[in-house]
């Protein structure tokens, strides 16, 4: 690909949370590829985590970060992977607390804009020293809009009277449906207060009304509708840069499981990953545990231990372990998730749709199985499952948002079976989104047409 005839050098420092430095540096690598020029904010020992994925070393830059020491922080910890749930506002801290630092770092480096997800202090920053500023989100835009609708009812004081269960009046798309707890989490996670009192809604809205744009990984073929009405709402050019589907590694899947994954048939296996900040209470643990025993499927299943809980295998069912030997893994470290869902014994993912697992799972071939956790997690779970039809969705309680063994082997049996009418139904329009995902086409048309949105905002 020819390079432009303007290089770009854009400063990036994204959230703190894998699952956002991940897809931050997949776009690095679209826009090296066109010869801009990245430097990439991270802190030091998790570079080591995240170097492989860097396809232009000669173009992008790990400008290392050192987070401060924050009370209650353990002192390796650099990103939420690294800690449990309930210390989450502390790496907020932490990376608030390096604004000096971006600020020397930034003076140096010159870069011609920064892009940031949830360091809302960039934008007041960037504009003192001259620069401008992108709040790129790597999650959807559906949570976006489900933002504003449920922060609007709590400023009028109508939460209380509305039921959020259906769409609300105005809502792009009148097919989502939310149950009552999850409408109940949602409300809360917008309204949790971090650091200084400050609460999630209050630092993205912050860094959407000061940044100069707004850019979103999604494409308008899936997501449409709510982009047009985000350009609306904030007033401000909405920049989309299509699905952002990561290269293949150049590395290869670890040997242990080359070989455990070789001895079942094609299309056999269960993977169930939940991410890197989920911990079920020990209960639900349990039961999607013998929920993947009764589907009768081998499985491999990667699970932090469940709160309270030290270790998974203390956390197992009474005899789990030996019934399983053979069939069913549980795993509590990190894998190479893109080169396991690659490989031919893959039939079906369990996935929390988080943004960057609900893009890796429409572009692979296995069958979706949505187990949504908290936050956006959940909306693009609908996406997946009613919006697209391209997954099933696990069901869970109503008013206690619960999950049993039998929903989960429910749902996994419908995924799997070709022969029923959703089995089918599923594996076409999942193929369908495949295919369209992965045309060479769409996604070079979406990279360029944001690099020239950025060459516009730029002047």
């Amino acid at each position: 690909m020819d390079s432009p005839q303007v290089q770009l050098h854009i400063a990036m420092y994204p959230w703190l949370a894998m699952g956002h430095i991940s897809p931050y540096l997949h776009l690095a690598n679209k826009l090296a590829e066109r010869g801009h020029k990245i430097s990439f904010l991270i802190p030091k020992r998790t570079k080591a985590k995240v170097e492989h994925f860097n396809l232009y070393p000669q173009l992008i830059t790990f400008i290392p970060i050192t987070l401060p020491i924050v009370d209650g922080l353990p002192p390796h910890a650099e990103t939420t992977s690294d800690v449990p749930f309930y210390l989450l506002p502390r790496i907020i801290t932490a990376m608030d607390r390096t604004e000096k630092d971006v600020e020397e770092l930034l003076l140096g480096l010159k870069p011609n804009i920064v892009f940031f997800d949830f360091a809302c202090w960039i934008p007041s920053l960037t504009r003192r020293l001259g620069i401008k500023s992108l709040q790129y989100t790597a999650g959807s835009m559906i949570f976006s809009c489900y933002m504003e609708f449920l922060e609007k009812h709590y400023r009028e004081k109508k939460l209380d009277k509305l039921n959020l269960i259906q769409s609300p009046a105005g809502f792009p798309d009148s097919s989502i449906k939310l149950q009552a707890h999850e409408v109940r989490a949602l409300a809360m996670s917008i309204k949790t207060e971090f650091n200084s009192g400050v609460c999630f809604y209050d630092i993205m809205s912050t860094g959407t009304r000061l940044s100069d744009a707004v850019g979103f990984r999604g494409c308008r073929e899936i997501e449409g509708p709510y982009a047009d009405f985000l350009e609306s709402f904030y007033g401000k050019p909405i920049l989309l840069s299509g699905p952002v589907v990561p290269a293949p590694p150049k590395s290869s899947l670890e040997q242990k499981w080359v070989e455990w994954l070789s001895g079942f048939n094609p299309g056999s296996v269960i993977y169930c990953a939940l991410g890197s900040e989920c911990w079920l209470h020990p209960d639900q643990f349990k039961e999607l545990l013998l929920g993947l025993e009764l589907t009768g499927f081998p499985f491999l299943a990667v699970l932090k231990a469940p709160i309270g809980f030290e270790s998974f295998e203390a956390a197992m069912p009474d005899g789990f372990k030996e019934r399983v030997q053979g069939r069913g893994i549980v795993h509590g470290g990190w894998v190479q998730q893109t080169l396991i869902l690659d490989h031919s014994s893959i039939g079906c993912f369990i996935t929390h749709c988080g943004a960057s697992s609900s893009l890796e799972a429409l572009v692979n071939k296995c069958q979706i199985v949505a187990l949504p956790n908290s936050q956006d997690q959940l909306l693009n779970a609908r996406i997946i499952s009613s919006s697209l039809k391209a997954g099933v969705q696990v069901e869970k309680g109503e008013e206690d948002g619960l999950f049993t063994k039998e929903t989960v082997c429910k749902a996994v049996k419908s995924a799997m079976d070709d022969e029923n009418e959703v089995g089918r139904e599923i594996r076409a329009n999942h193929l369908k989104m495949r295919n369209l995902l992965l045309t060479k086409d769409l996604e070079n048309a979406y990279i360029d047409n944001f690099c020239n949105k950025l060459q516009e905002l730029l002047g």
